[in-house]
């Protein structure tokens, strides 16, 4: 709350939008890179888990409590890694895997955007031996509710009800069944840009705030080519395909405050500590090993990304 309300004082009149915590929800999926938990060889990593979470989420309430108090124009967003689980199959019981799966992800943005703690937590405390401890006035900040809601979309997800170790993979860190119906790219992961516009329509529908999409792009190997450029048609066709699905999504009636891609130059990627796992429309000249004399070179995304920035994202053509 100090670091915030310093944030908020300093930046006062010059920055509007405020996230508080990045892709929330993976703290259940990665515990350590998303929450920086480490577990005792005795302790219950779910009770460790939630009530963590617990803390994350008061902080959040508060912080927007003090957000708004400095200055009623400050907007603030929770940040989701997003992407809906879809049933593996009509089988009712994938369905109900699925909708698991999905109020898992959403836990967190249910309270963040609703201010108080879903109805169905209950019974996953309970049968997961989950008991939070609350400090007296928890309950009363909760309700100050975020403004909009922003999250991440790199891919789609699979569930069944007969998930586990041996049949699932972990795109984007969280845990899925590989879709037969979608392309991949080198690491795995689901393209999917309808996926995106069924995201942006159900978390709409849930909560009934704006919301922003901060996080969309693709992870891919980039070569220079003999004539000393980086063609990267499939990055251009990934963003082009989600930004299309975005519109749909707006014209469905969806509002959108913004679009932010993953990301703008080159750098190691989370999910995987390598470089060579590139997102940017900037090459940088470093190799897994650190190797490289870090030169930048504008990729063909750059100039392409260019022209949508202009135009507001009217021209996609490439």
């Amino acid at each position: 709350a100090r670091y915030a309300r310093t944030c908020f004082e300093a930046f006062d009149g010059l920055v509007k939008y405020w996230l508080t915590f990045n892709e929330i929800n993976i703290l259940l999926h990665s515990p350590f890179s998303g929450a920086g938990l480490v577990f005792a060889p005795d302790e219950h990593h779910e009770q460790v888990k939630y009530q963590a979470a617990h803390h994350e989420l008061v902080a959040s309430a508060l912080v927007t409590k003090i957000a708004h108090e400095i200055n009623p124009r400050n907007q603030i967003g929770c940040m989701l890694a997003g992407g809906n689980f879809y049933p593996w199959s009509c089988k009712p019981e994938d369905v109900w895997a699925a909708l698991q799966k999905d109020r898992e992800n959403l836990f967190f943005i249910d309270v963040q955007a609703r201010g108080a703690y879903p109805a169905y937590a209950a019974r996953v405390f309970r049968e997961k031996g989950v008991e939070i401890v609350m400090a007296e006035g928890d309950s009363e900040l909760l309700r100050h509710t975020v403004d909009f809601i922003s999250f991440s979309y790199y891919a789609s997800r699979c569930a069944s009800a007969e998930m586990n170790e041996q049949n699932s993979s972990a795109a984007n860190v969280v845990k899925s069944l590989t879709n037969p119906h979608l392309a991949r790219s080198a690491w795995g992961w689901g393209i999917d840009p309808l996926g995106l516009r069924i995201t942006m329509n159900m978390m709409y529908d849930r909560y009934q705030k704006p919301l922003f999409l901060v996080e969309n792009g693709l992870g891919a190997h980039d070569e220079i080519n003999a004539s000393g450029e980086i063609a990267d048609d499939y990055r251009i066709s990934y963003l082009q395909q989600h930004i299309r699905a975005m519109g749909e999504a707006i014209a469905d009636g969806v509002p959108v405050m913004g679009y932010t891609t993953w990301g703008c130059i080159d750098l190691v990627a989370a999910s995987t500590g390598e470089m060579s796992k590139r997102y940017g429309f900037v090459y940088v000249d470093r190799d897994d090993h650190g190797n490289g004399t870090l030169n930048r070179l504008r990729k063909k995304s750059f100039w392409w990304y260019q022209r949508v920035i202009a135009s507001n994202g009217r021209d996609l053509d490439f």
